[in-house]
């Protein structure tokens, strides 16, 4: 399951839209009116896992916030950052920044309750927030490094007060925090171990342990749901699957109407198989390999160059993921999405933008005093081999593949890596605790590239070997690279803005601290018999795979039966 929410959006970014002064006080525009027949029908997701469920449903823990966050748990505001950052209310009305873009003030939306039938206040949003900075490991994407305050005033409103000008952390904190009870969660007494086993939210589903299963989580639409109308479908069916040949084979069955993973061959595969299956696979952000920069030999920035000269990320593209991802460059822009923001001038000084260049890898190691040895694999000058595992989703057939193009590139220039393709829960939890040598796998980026390079350098999301890191999760530090990614939201320039991302392109290239190695793309099918409302090209009204969030619940919100 590509587990995270990505993002993309048009090279202008989102600050300016971020700027106005509000939102309007509509209703998200998902509302509809009221159904005279109630929510009907069962649909059917189906995203490969590589393993079976935990049924957790934390929000603030990153293995389990892609359950909840969206359909159980809900943001202030949604960001679809498929179509210009468009903003919609959420949980707020309304929000408005003051004092030069340091203060945001936030109207919280009256007569909404959470399905224990507590009430939502403006007093659960802070509370919310606060038990973030109390629990720093819940604070995935680092809002409390710019934030100093976050208070209630008056009876609905909340002020959110940052430390510097922080037009761009609006979307972490307007969309990817899901607000929680304060009488649940006051009497939590670890929240960060705590699984949520039955998530009391304010959203349009409702899930938990009686209706989850290592095999299938069911979520059952919430008829007491503050809009109108919504949802309009009964329940949502999201079977664990081992593999991608087994959830591929159910999808093109026809048992599944919603897909979200890699499907070979999908002309003959998928689509074949029915007029009503489409698909689309709109460009995200990078797949990499993570180096882990506190092994002595990976902390060399000669290893990591030559191993980015050394991979074919062509041939991973073209044989692990049949060309529909992209190959990646080192900078991390995706192009075409955000090409007027790459440095092409700058990546040119780095053997254009490391291009595959197995020789010049050779002669980086040598140059570095590496040997090699007997078995053709090169040694440091200390005696240590050239030789890593690689953390990797074993339930990715792609992912898969792609490393397999990884480890005969880098053996054909004397760096032995051996796959380790666990399942999906041991996988995220060596991942984001640092347990690995190399690993294979993907952020989420943002609405512009800084997102993306600020998950990959900002020693604030990282965390000590053994503790979860929100991402960061090589475990990157550079003081100036943080000044540079906290000097980025300080500014509404566009030159400016593109200036810092010049830099920490620049970053990327000198100390190659992970290697992007293919373009990530949206995973998404489906089928227009059964269901309708599905998010398009044409209409982009949110990402559309199912590992999106919270944009998986607003799709689940716009879905219908078929009359």
């Amino acid at each position: 399951m590509r587990r995270h929410k990505t993002i993309v959006a048009a090279a202008a970014v989102a600050a300016a839209a971020l700027l106005a002064a509000a939102c309007g006080s509509s209703s998200p525009s998902s509302s509809s009116a009221p159904s005279s027949s109630g929510p009907s029908g069962t649909l059917t997701i189906d995203n490969e896992s590589g393993g079976t469920w935990t049924c957790d449903f934390n929000p603030f823990n990153l293995s389990d916030i892609a359950f909840s966050l969206g359909p159980i748990y809900e943001p202030l505001v949604f960001v679809d950052s498929l179509n210009n950052d468009q903003t919609t209310p959420w949980l707020a009305t309304s929000y408005a920044w003051s004092d030069s873009n340091k203060v945001i003030t936030f109207t919280i939306r009256n007569g909404v309750k959470f399905t224990n039938g507590d009430p939502l206040t403006a007093a659960d949003v802070v509370y919310t927030f606060n038990l973030m900075k109390k629990y720093p490991t819940l604070d995935i994407n680092s809002v409390w490094s710019v934030l100093s305050s976050v208070t209630q005033s008056g009876s609905d409103q909340v002020v959110m007060t940052f430390k510097t000008p922080a037009v761009t952390y609006f979307y972490y904190i307007a969309d990817q925090v899901g607000i929680v009870d304060q009488k649940v969660w006051s009497k939590v007494s670890n929240p960060v171990t705590y699984p949520d086993k039955n998530p009391v939210g304010t959203g349009a589903f409702t899930s938990g342990s009686s209706d989850c299963t290592p095999q299938n989580i069911k979520y059952v639409a919430n008829t007491h749901y503050w809009k109108a109308g919504v949802p309009k479908v009964g329940v949502v069916d999201y079977p664990a699957f081992l593999t991608n040949n087994t959830a591929n084979t159910y999808l093109a069955a026809g048992s599944a109407q919603w897909g979200s993973q890699f499907i070979p061959s999908i002309q003959s595969f998928y689509l074949s198989k029915s007029s009503a299956n489409h698909y689309w696979f709109p460009p995200v952000a990078n797949v990499d390999v993570f180096f882990n920069l506190t092994n002595p030999l990976l902390k060399n920035v000669a290893v990591r160059e030559a191993m980015a000269y050394a991979i074919n990320r062509q041939r991973a593209s073209t044989i692990g993921e049949d060309g529909y991802e992209p190959a990646s460059n080192q900078t991390g822009i995706v192009t075409p999405t955000f090409s007027n923001w790459e440095d092409t001038s700058q990546a040119a000084a780095y053997g254009n933008n490391y291009t595959y260049d197995p020789a010049k890898a050779v002669s980086i190691l040598e140059a570095a005093g590496f040997k090699k040895n007997s078995s053709g694999i090169f040694v440091s000058p200390s005696g240590q081999e050239l030789s890593f595992t690689i953390l990797n989703n074993g339930g990715f057939s792609d992912w898969v593949a792609a490393v397999q193009t990884i480890e005969q590139s880098l053996k054909a220039v004397g760096i032995a890596i051996t796959p380790e393709d666990l399942a999906d829960t041991p996988y995220e939890t060596d991942l984001y605790e640092g347990h690995f040598e190399l690993a294979y796998g993907a952020e989420t980026g943002g609405p512009t590239p800084y997102y993306e390079l600020r998950q990959w350098l900002y020693s604030h999301n990282s965390a000590p070997i053994g503790t979860a890191a929100g991402s960061n999760w090589e475990r990157y530090s550079n003081p100036a690279t943080d000044a540079l990614i906290n000097s980025y939201p300080t500014t509404t320039s566009s030159a400016t803005q593109h200036s810092i991302v010049d830099q920490l392109e620049k970053v990327m290239l000198s100390d190659v601290p992970v290697i992007p190695v293919t373009e990530e793309v949206d995973w998404f099918q489906y089928n227009t018999a059964t269901f309708t409302g599905w998010p398009t090209q044409s209409n982009p009204y949110a990402q559309p795979a199912a590992y999106n969030y919270p944009d998986w619940g607003v799709v689940m919100d716009r879905l219908a039966p078929v009359k």
